[in-house]
């Protein structure tokens, strides 16, 4: 009598655990039509997760090293080991080393990249990582203005640049810059793309640049976030995505002044790690 009530009470302890990791997981997936950005704690690099209304995520680069992995633990649901999109944008190692073990752990959709070639050796290998991925479904597409990637539940992201192949270009001039758009609100996704690049983005697009979040581009550096771009863009926010005490210096001296002449709140992956944003589609708020 007493193993059958010991055998009967495992049973009911068993089903208890399903049902709570079933209703977990159902709770999690349920979005309530809300997009969610996070510019994860890599260090010295640019990773940014997109995961939208309607569950599709995206992978905006992924560091300098396989780091990103346990920032996606924290920011994915444990059992979740697919991203439907990744966005390698140039093949500097600060933004792709990380993508080689994430296309080793996680089932990947599509990849969409830019052009541009790179000559290190952690570049050859994600190439021969997606090449790889390919073979088993996975979708390879060539970053180009114009497009549009559509997340589902009224989220997009509307590729900026670049506007033609670029194959032979230096690489950060290469990169590929997004704009991420939900209802009324939207984050600009720059890359490390120079002054250059920003003056002819204002040149194409004006103040339809504008954006509620501004990824200071190129981690903080004075190579980019030029007064004039920051001016288009009119951000609340901008954020630093970088490593403390960086053998760069990042963010300048000239960044740091160009957002506070703007009167624009900045954030930074060095002293608060992970930064998360959520959009309803009317506002931007600060998680």
């Amino acid at each position: 009598m007493r193993t059958s009530v010991r055998i009967m009470g495992i049973v009911i302890l068993t089903l208890l655990a399903v049902s709570v990791v079933i209703w977990t997981a159902a709770l999690r997936e349920d979005r309530q039509g809300i997009l969610t950005v996070s510019f994860l704690n890599i260090g010295q690099g640019d990773s940014i997760l997109i995961e939208s209304p309607s569950g599709i995520t995206a992978l905006v680069d992924g560091g300098p090293t396989s780091g990103v992995l346990r920032e996606l633990g924290k920011a994915m649901p444990w059992y979740d080991k697919a991203i439907d999109v990744v966005i390698p944008t140039h093949p500097d190692s600060d933004h792709i080393s990380g993508l080689v073990d994430v296309l080793e752990r996680y089932k990947v959709a599509y990849v969409v990249q830019s052009s541009v070639r790179g000559s290190t050796a952690i570049w050859r290998t994600l190439e021969d990582s997606i090449a790889a991925n390919a073979k088993k479904g996975t979708r390879v597409v060539t970053a180009q203005r114009g497009q549009i990637i559509d997340l589902g539940g009224g989220a997009y992201l509307e590729v900026l640049s670049p506007d033609r192949s670029v194959p032979d270009i230096e690489t950060n001039m290469g990169c590929v810059v997004t704009r991420l758009v939900y209802g009324n609100t939207s984050f600009m996704l720059d890359c490390d793309a120079p002054q250059a690049m920003e003056r002819y983005l204002v040149s194409l697009d004006g103040t339809d640049l504008h954006a509620n979040v501004l990824k200071a581009g190129h981690h903080g550096s004075k190579t980019s976030s030029s007064p004039l771009f920051v001016g288009y863009v009119n951000p609340q926010y901008a954020v630093y995505s970088r490593g403390c005490n960086n053998m760069y210096g990042m963010p300048h001296k000239e960044t740091v002044a160009t957002f506070q002449a703007f009167n624009i709140p900045t954030l930074d992956t060095c002293s608060m790690g992970t930064i998360t944003f959520t959009s309803d589609g009317r506002k931007v708020s600060l998680r």
